[in-house]
């Protein structure tokens, strides 16, 4: 007979960063977390850590959230030095307290970046990524009706490198895993799903050079090809994007003249 084994409860200690807003001083705080279990979300471990504040009539630990589910990039915390915590391929909401030992240290920062002031405690402002989609990041060519699946030809691996790409969720996290606090895996991302479909290709050149002059306005840092955003990546965005994006920009630069 098979025997289940149950999972006890763990007593963690946590060092969360806490700042009233980005003019402040801020601080690593030291709060316990007793009885977690293994099987809590790290979200869902916070949430139960602020139910405690919130009952001892303490100000509760501000950070981001929305869908839980990997989808939408909010839940962008830097934990134990790494953006998403120490699995790969994975966002915050999506990581679980049995990834931690019993007894662990746990320390909690927000996005350290300039083009990402804190708003508070671990929540910051990466409206700057908004920004730079909203100076290019879209078609607005007339591309016709809706054309049968069939109309334009694309071949599978250009259609599955389009969505490979498309697959980025804008956390930030390849900002806060780079030294120079560098966006070009977003960017290029945001810049290769419509470069290499048929129905981007009319403002190819004009797309990439008005993203990169956005990202540079933000003051993210430049690339210097470490890969660190591409391992701390949790959709695991290829640094292909970044080469093919820099071609663009020269194209664009030549065109331009």
């Amino acid at each position: 007979m098979m025997r289940l084994s149950i999972l006890e409860d763990m007593k963690l200690t946590l060092k969360v960063w806490r700042q009233k807003n980005a003019n402040t001083k801020g601080q690593l705080v030291t709060y316990k977390a007793d009885h977690v279990s293994p099987d809590m979300s790290f979200l869902e471990m916070l949430d139960v850590v602020n139910e405690d504040l919130i009952h001892k009539g303490d100000e509760p630990i501000h950070f981001d959230h929305d869908c839980r589910e990997g989808i939408c990039g909010a839940c962008s915390l830097h934990i134990n030095g790494r953006p998403h915590g120490p699995k790969q391929g994975i966002t915050t909401c999506q990581l679980h307290m049995r990834s931690f030992n019993d007894g662990d240290v746990i320390v909690i920062e927000p996005w350290r970046a300039a083009a990402f002031p804190v708003i508070r405690d671990l929540v910051t402002d990466r409206s700057a990524f908004d920004r730079i989609q909203h100076a290019g990041g879209y078609i607005s060519v007339n591309t016709g009706g809706v054309p049968d699946a069939n109309c334009i030809p694309i071949s599978k691996v250009v259609a599955d490198e389009a969505l490979n790409s498309a697959t980025c969720i804008g956390c930030g996290a390849c900002v806060a895993a780079c030294k120079n606090a560098s966006a070009m895996l977003f960017v290029s991302a945001k810049v290769s799903q419509m470069a290499l479909l048929p129905q981007g290709q009319p403002e190819r050149y004009q797309r990439v050079q008005a993203m990169v002059t956005q990202m540079d306005q933000e003051g993210f840092g430049n690339c210097t090809n470490t890969g660190a955003c591409e391992a701390e990546c949790p959709k695991e965005i290829s640094l292909s994007n970044i080469a093919r994006m820099n071609r663009d920009y020269f194209a664009a630069n030549i065109f331009k003249e």
